[in-house]
């Protein structure tokens, strides 16, 4: 009775040493560096489904600034307790229009270009709305892929820095290799 009792508690006790070692790893890493997130909506197809499951790397931005084309996840200007995924399309400083369907940046030093899109959208982007913003120091300049379905900066406006939690690093579900089995329910 008495080797039963001991082998209980050793196991107790070994649960507890693993659990603690587990917060003292896992805790930094999730409230520092990686962050789990479930796309919501349709705002980003076909790049990413909703039910998709991502890892957003919150570590990367405070080495370096955003560039045009990542994948931010973001509290929403509006109502900070909401998060939002969008593309980066604008910079701080710049100023874009779109027009005829048309993305055009004008850069604080450098010649003014249509924005080429083909690396994460197979086809041109189908936006209706006319839009010209004069981005401040700080903000950013955000839309979904999937321009017709997307609440972004053409409705509400850029991006302040600080909303921003990080970058898409990866989607774990489904992975990538996987064929996509999505189904549509009427």
């Amino acid at each position: 009775m008495l080797k039963a009792l001991k082998e209980i508690l050793a196991f107790i006790l070994e649960l507890i040493k693993i659990s603690l070692v587990a917060l003292v790893i896992v805790v930094p890493i999730r409230m520092f560096i990686f962050q789990p997130f479930i796309v919501k909506g349709a705002s980003m197809e076909p790049n990413y489904r909703s039910g998709d499951y991502l890892i957003i790397d919150e570590l990367t931005y405070r080495f370096r600034e955003p560039k045009r084309g990542e994948v931010i996840v973001f509290r929403f200007p509006n109502n900070p307790s909401q998060f939002y995924i969008k593309r980066i399309i604008g910079l701080p400083g710049e100023r874009i229009e779109i027009k005829k369907g048309k993305i055009f940046i004008y850069p604080k030093d450098g010649l003014p270009f249509e924005l080429d899109e083909r690396d994460y959208l197979e086809e041109s982007s189908k936006i209706l709305r006319e839009v010209k913003v004069e981005l401040k120091a700080d903000e950013y300049f955000v839309l979904g892929d999937n321009r017709e379905f997307s609440s972004d900066s053409r409705v509400w406006g850029p991006v302040p820095k600080k909303y921003i939690i990080g970058r898409v690093l990866i989607r774990l579900w489904p992975p990538p290799f996987l064929p996509k089995l999505y189904f549509k329910v009427i």
